[in-house]
């Protein structure tokens, strides 16, 4: 037993867990990089051997879609959606079931946690305008990014991690994942529409909220749909690799006359580049040292088999919500790769259990804090009485529909 291996991967996932460490200004992605500098510092990695555990294309992958991603963001498409959805004339549960329907689409394709940080403040606007409350909007908007971005292997880190890593169709995973994800897009809209019945109404005042928006450029977004459509066709039809698919397309964007590439690469997450780095070296170093091998033989001599579709979709939702699922995501992949529904097991359930807690997912935490920002508060039990039964139901709803699939 590599102890010093060890206690560097019990303080990253500690770090997962609490999502800083006590006393220092660092975040999960800091934390995790550091693990990966401990590890060659105290020279059980070579910085050669680091570099190596790091899963290139899927990296590749997540920056080309990030592009994509930014290119929306900075054309004003999605201010324009926001904006459209606000102006609707609707009753409150069909405008809810409308913004659900919208956000999960959305987030199929492009960016979960963006299509969250864009559409956050255009919602608190349009409802308060039409003296709305904004917080059954808010909570549907997380929770359809969450369940809408489960239905491709490119609506989130981890199902890009998970495709990549074994090597799914994406045409074949959408096939196993549309019916699940529908459901429970109909569970997130039936659960708020229910839990604030005859309570639409509240007075929120705007407070700034007109100088976020971005000005709509047809061009961009019209140049960045073209791109996007083409990228979705190739991930279907043709045998191209993904990341390669994907960096073409931002190569494409990047050039252009009026939008600077300094902007674009502004808008992509690299704390979250980061922290994929760092938990590929951390994850490495124990599975390479035995450790995890031993672990996984533990847990089956002790009847927990993460070969066996049930505990594997159990122990995924249980450990997305303690360590965040992108590191759940990273931990299960080695003890995964023998069943045959591994990819959509681990990216419905780790992707689903989102919802459970504010902590669950980044979609939420952009939620509640963009609603904060903006003087409304979302508390963890406001979120709870939401997140925990549409958790629930999703997932039993995907394992259901799994279980029914393997039969």
């Amino acid at each position: 037993m590599d102890l010093t291996v060890l206690a560097v991967f019990a303080a990253v996932y500690l770090g997962m867990l609490l999502g800083e460490i006590p006393g220092l200004a660092m975040d999960r992605a800091g934390v995790a990089l550091l693990g990966a500098i401990a590890l060659v510092a105290a020279g059980r990695l070579t910085v050669g051997q680091a570099w190596a555990a790091v899963d290139v294309p899927t990296l590749a992958l997540l920056l080309g879609l990030m592009i994509v991603s930014a290119q929306f963001r900075l054309g004003g498409f999605y201010d324009r959606v926001g904006g459209w959805l606000a102006a609707q004339e609707k009753a409150p549960p069909a405008l809810l079931a409308l913004l659900i329907s919208v956000v999960a689409l959305l987030s199929a394709v492009l960016a979960n946690d963006i299509v969250c940080l864009a559409l956050a403040p255009i919602l608190v606007a349009g409802c308060a305008r039409r003296g709305l409350d904004p917080v059954p909007f808010l909570l549907g908007l997380a929770a359809a990014a969450n369940v809408g971005s489960a239905a491709t292997l490119i609506g989130n880190p981890q199902n890009m991690l998970i495709g990549q890593t074994l090597r799914l169709s994406f045409h074949g995973y959408l096939a196993e994942a549309i019916v699940p994800v529908l459901l429970g897009l109909a569970v997130v809209w039936a659960v708020l529409a229910w839990r604030y019945r005859g309570r639409w109404i509240r007075p929120v005042a705007l407070a700034r909220l007109e100088q976020r928006h971005r000005p709509f450029d047809r061009w961009q977004t019209g140049k960045g749909l073209v791109v996007l459509l083409a990228l979705v066709a190739v991930f279907l039809f043709a045998p191209v690799p993904r990341e390669a698919a994907a960096l073409t397309a931002a190569g494409l964007l990047l050039l252009s006359r009026r939008m600077a590439s300094r902007d674009i690469l502004g808008q992509v997450d690299w704390p979250l580049l980061v922290l994929f780095v760092g938990l590929f070296v951390v994850n490495h170093a124990l599975l390479a040292s035995g450790m995890l091998g031993q672990a996984l033989a533990a847990l089956r001599g002790a009847g927990v088999d993460l070969n066996r579709g049930s505990w594997l979709f159990g122990g995924t939702a249980v450990l997305s919500n303690l360590v965040s699922n992108v590191p759940a995501v990273m931990l299960l992949l080695p003890a995964a790769r023998g069943h045959a529904q591994a990819g959509p097991i681990l990216a419905l359930a780790s992707t689903l259990a989102g919802n459970f807690l504010v902590v669950g997912s980044i979609a939420n935490i952009i939620v509640v804090d963009q609603a904060r920002l903006l003087g409304v508060r979302i508390g963890w039990r406001e979120h709870a009485r939401v997140g925990v039964p549409v958790t629930l139901a999703t997932l039993a709803i995907a394992a259901a529909w799994l279980w029914l699939r393997a039969a």
